[in-house]
């Protein structure tokens, strides 16, 4: 109050955590650990089907948020493959950055090893991918906040506040055809215009999930 700060982020060994509005924001993996667990029951991923992900490829997330999507992504590449997230809010971007590195409280060798691998870029995505020659990642993802979402909720208003709330770009769209060897896929709710406007013509999803993909292939 006496600074007019927006929040206040801790940075404790064991967790960081973002303070705001009597509200705690933190980096948890809980969501990845389940969906790996899944992955090696044999159960389908819709993101890494999607993606059409195999081991050793390259992936750069645009739009890292908690990470969770990114964890998943590392551990299907593995050890002799590469993620990258870029995040924009550079709050989340200390939020998960530290949670990669540090976070170990009762997860499998696997999750710890897959999110230790990833890299975090704060930063705008947009920009980032100009920068990259291209075809330099095999698969480029986008996952923007939805223009409606999908519920309200006391624990994603503090989320939403946080992150980049910017529709995507048709431009960060085509500069992610020129960047990716293989795809582009992006996460929207199903049914939502964004795929049409931003060129995604193939959209596939679980029958009964709220969320769907869309793909361009190379």
């Amino acid at each position: 109050e006496t600074y007019g700060a927006r929040g206040v982020l801790l940075e404790p060994q064991r967790r960081a955590s973002f303070y705001t509005g009597g509200v705690e924001v933190f980096f948890h993996p809980s969501m990845a650990k389940l969906r790996i667990a899944e992955i090696k029951t044999g159960k389908t991923d819709q993101m890494v089907k999607a993606m059409d992900l195999r081991p050793g490829e390259e992936v750069l997330d645009c739009t890292l948020g908690l990470g969770v999507d990114a964890i998943v992504a590392s551990f299907v590449v593995g050890p002799a493959g590469r993620v990258v997230g870029v995040e924009s809010s550079p709050v989340l971007a200390a939020l998960v950055e530290h949670g990669l590195g540090y976070y170990c409280d009762r997860l499998p060798r696997e999750v710890l090893e897959a999110m230790r691998r990833i890299e975090v870029i704060c930063g705008d995505h947009l920009s980032y991918l100009k920068g990259l020659p291209a075809e330099s990642f095999d698969v480029v993802y986008f996952d923007p906040m939805f223009r409606e979402p999908l519920h309200r909720s006391p624990a994603i208003g503090p989320l939403r506040a946080l992150a980049n709330d910017a529709p995507l770009a048709r431009q960060a769209v085509e500069e992610a055809v020129r960047v990716a060897r293989r795809r582009v896929v992006m996460k929207e709710r199903k049914g939502s215009q964004e795929f049409e406007r931003l060129g995604f013509t193939c959209v596939q999803g679980g029958r009964s999930s709220p969320v769907a993909y869309g793909i361009i292939k190379k």
